[in-house]
């Protein structure tokens, strides 16, 4: 063990009688009070079926602590289900929580000046808040995802959160499905704890942080319902004293090498799109910056091997069945970066170990899905500074689209034309207003995209935003449009019946409209405002930067 622990300053010496009096009076004994102090942050609630099941888990984490020779101190931060929170107001702070949580764990942890960290997490902003934590705080940090859900069943059918319910809804509103049939889907789509099944946000970040090193191996993939989920999480409390005693912080995993093969094995999975926002968000917090052009260069050279929900047909569970995210590692071989890893264990390493156990689930580079990853980056006069879609989930028909912009001032009003079938077939779909100024908060539109999926029209429609999507939708759907309309973007400008043209193969993203009406435009348009202007929100829409780099606080001007 180091002299000096970095908790000494709590407990050490005459002048902290009192600390330790307050630490004994919490259950210490004097013996333990001379041990690394471990802070377990935990995203438990009972409002998230992938949180909902994290007690079992805080005390396996102890455990290993414990065994490790540590002392384990359990504190918890806020959480947002982006499933319940999708399609009303809710949304608007679903992102915004992603600051909240990184700036609550720094402090706690500065506070009570600890030692070390286990994270413990699983859904969409909350794993990325604890990385930019840990990334901030560069302390000894081990992550624990907690692990996804088993697929849902409807007779022989296996179901999804998002095939299951949200595009089960289209289905619903176009006659394809009763009200019974939609019942019953929503009766067991969701069958107990875990992260929704697909490769949807909160799996992909599951993956990003195990392909960071951050994660022990198996981690992202391993059932939230399994015991092998219990074993992890033990290993990982035991693991993070081990890297006290080495002096092993976060920012020596967390780094450029790091990010990259991070972002290999997104695109190699075609993960959501929002890792356009995390990745570049973590990394700014380890001091890089990561541009939005790396995702797409690394695209063009990442084929796509495993095709899992909402693009393809695999879940979450068969990914772990085929080997997990070492397997991927194996495959993907000499294109990762041999980074280091909190196992110990190189990234490299990890992969020569693993074995495959599908050929088709995670296939051989020369028999990929798709011969780029899953994320395009795209440019043009509307996006000039960059806009995503998970090109790996666009029908081939899809990739090269030009339609009549039907342009909504935000989602809800988006979603009455979908759900009332308003929307012509060659139209393209503008929203407005969902940037994380202009919303605020930048809304994911699952409800939106999830009907036009079930209704079929996927394949005549296209949607362009300035906000973002859950990483469970498919299509020809681009978000993060930026400049965001609240910036003077272009996509302000748009008007109904205006002409876009889509070139995903040649990353293009235009409005067929000329400079000088666009000139036009730009001096009579009125600045949207943000639909929350109160409480925090105000405070996030103030301060907070463009989707293009990762949407972190950077501060700005009033709004």
């Amino acid at each position: 063990m180091a002299k000096r622990l970095r908790s000494d300053v709590t407990k050490k010496g005459p002048a902290r009688a009192p600390h330790r009096a307050l630490l004994y009076a919490s259950g210490l004994s004097p013996a333990e009070v001379t041990k690394p102090f471990i802070g377990v942050v935990s995203s438990f609630t009972d409002l998230i079926p992938g949180h909902e099941h994290m007690r079992r888990l805080e005390r396996a984490i102890e455990k290993g602590v414990h065994a490790g020779g540590g002392v384990s101190f359990v504190f918890c931060v806020a959480g947002v289900c982006d499933g319940i929170a999708m399609g009303h107001i809710g949304m608007h702070y679903s992102l915004p929580t992603r600051e909240l949580i990184a700036d609550m764990i720094e402090c706690v942890t500065q506070a009570h000046q600890l030692d070390g960290l286990v994270m413990l997490t699983n859904c969409d902003k909350i794993t990325p808040g604890m990385l930019m934590a840990a990334a901030r705080l560069d302390l000894p940090t081990v992550v624990v995802t907690a692990g996804p859900m088993l697929a849902g069943r409807l007779g022989e059918a296996r179901l999804d959160l998002v095939g299951g319910t949200f595009e089960a809804v289209g289905k619903y509103q176009t006659g394809k499905i009763s009200l019974e049939e939609l019942r019953a889907c929503e009766l067991r789509a969701c069958p107990g704890a875990g992260s929704c099944q697909g490769l949807f946000t909160a799996n992909t970040m599951s993956c990003i942080t195990e392909a960071l090193g951050l994660s022990l191996p198996y981690c992202a993939t391993t059932l939230a319902v399994s015991s092998a989920k219990d074993h992890i999480a033990y290993e990982s409390g035991k693991r993070v004293v081990e890297l006290v005693r080495r002096g092993q912080s976060a920012r020596k995993f967390l780094t450029g090498e790091a990010f990259e093969n991070a972002i290999v094995v997104d695109m190699a999975l075609g993960g959501s799109t929002n890792t356009a926002l995390h990745i570049p968000a973590i990394a700014h917090e380890a001091g890089l910056r990561l541009e939005l052009g790396l995702f797409d260069r690394i695209s063009r050279k990442t084929p796509h091997i495993a095709n899992l929900r909402p693009g393809g047909d695999h879940m979450m569970e068969d990914l772990d069945r085929a080997g997990g995210i070492p397997a991927v590692m194996k495959r993907l071989g000499a294109r990762l970066h041999d980074a280091p890893s909190v196992s110990g264990l190189s990234v490299r390493r990890i992969g020569r170990e693993a074995v495959i156990y599908d050929d088709d689930v995670i296939r051989p580079l020369e028999r990929a899905y798709h011969k780029e990853g899953g994320m395009a980056v795209l440019g043009g006069n509307l996006a000039p500074e960059g806009a995503v879609v998970k090109q790996s989930a666009v029908p081939a028909t899809m990739l090269r689209f030009r339609g009549k912009a039907l342009v909504f001032l935000r989602e809800p009003a988006a979603f009455r034309a979908i759900a009332a079938r308003k929307v012509p077939a060659g139209s393209v779909i503008v929203i407005v207003g969902e940037g994380p100024r202009g919303g605020p908060g930048m809304r994911e539109m699952l409800a939106a995209t999830g009907a036009l999926a079930g209704q079929g029209a996927l394949e005549r429609v296209a949607l362009v935003t300035d906000g973002r999507f859950s990483g469970g939708t498919r299509g020809c759907c681009i978000g993060h449009v930026s400049p965001e309309a609240a910036l003077g973007g272009t996509i302000g400008l748009v008007k109904t019946g205006d002409t876009i043209a889509i070139d995903i193969p040649q990353r293009k993203l235009t409005l067929e409209v000329t400079e000088e009406e666009l000139a036009r435009r730009r001096k009579r348009a009125r600045p949207i405002r943000p639909e929350i202007a109160t409480g925090y929100l105000a405070r996030y829409a103030r301060m907070v930067g463009p989707a293009s780099r990762g949407a972190v606080l950077e501060g700005g001007p009033e709004v």
